[in-house]
């Protein structure tokens, strides 16, 4: 593998860093609103499946108990 010298790897780099396509705003906060969304409905359901599982261990247990 060849070494580089420092002032190649920062021209190196900067030429990288160049081609980096960056999200406009709209995007950033487009992606954090879904983020969030998909975060809220993800919890409802873990609520609502947990919920059903505790009903029905409940009603099983109290038909056993």
């Amino acid at each position: 593998m060849a070494r580089t010298n420092p002032a190649q790897f920062i021209q190196q780099t900067r030429a990288e860093v160049s081609k980096v396509v960056w999200p406009t705003r709209r995007e950033v906060v487009l992606t954090t609103v879904m983020v969030f969304i998909m975060a809220a409905l993800t919890a409802v359901f873990f609520a609502t499946v947990d919920l059903g599982i505790r009903t029905g261990l409940e009603i099983v247990l109290n038909m056993f108990g």
